[in-house]
């Protein structure tokens, strides 16, 4: 299978894995998510509505990029298939936080602790699925921390848009600070295997 994004990849699967596979595309994400804390950390007293907006488009985001990283799997593992049923589900709680901005804080958080705790199991059980790929033990983290603050969230519900901005925030932050750190997990395994630089 062709892992290079370029005019001579034709096949879209192709460019999709290969696309799955650049650290940039990683660095991209993770630079996005961590904007996006640094955003909410800043300004806590906005309103629910723009909370809604922020944790909506960084769901969105989310979910297109596990949707391509989940063509750099291999066909014969089941791991391609979760990664896809991650990506729904990030869109799905995305566009839930999107339609529904004027909703109560405690509905917003309900969205947001379904699908940290459900993206949680899912990507632990990846990566002790998926061996031998780059950054694997900092999947295993992010999953249980995943869980961890899925299962928080659905505990201890907030009961301002302040708080909920400072929670969401926080995580935002942390989330984007490990998918810069396996991005470039991922560039030196690149480098170290000799493949092409992307």
């Amino acid at each position: 299978m062709a892992t290079e994004v370029g005019p001579g990849t034709t096949d879209p699967q192709d460019w999709l894995a290969g696309l799955g596979r650049s650290w940039w595309w990683a660095l991209g994400f993770g630079v996005l998510t961590v904007v996006a804390g640094v955003v909410m950390l800043t300004w806590p007293e906005e309103t629910a509505r723009v909370v809604a907006i922020i944790i909506g488009l960084q769901l969105l985001v989310a979910g297109v990029v596990r949707f391509v990283t989940a063509f750099t799997h291999p066909e014969a593992t089941g791991s391609r298939v979760l990664q896809v049923v991650l990506s729904l589900l990030s869109v799905l709680a995305g566009v839930l936080c999107l339609r529904h901005q004027l909703q109560t804080v405690g509905f917003l958080a309900l969205i947001v602790g379904a699908y940290w705790l459900l993206a949680g199991i899912l990507t632990l059980f990846v990566a002790l699925a998926a061996r031998g790929v780059p950054g694997r033990g900092l999947a295993v983290f992010l999953g249980a921390i995943g869980i961890i603050a899925g299962v928080v969230v659905l505990a201890y519900p907030v009961e301002s848009a302040v708080a909920l901005a400072r929670l969401l925030g926080l995580w935002l932050l942390l989330l984007g600070l490990f998918e810069v750190v396996a991005a470039f997990l991922l560039r030196g395994a690149v480098r170290q295997g000799g493949g092409p630089r992307q």
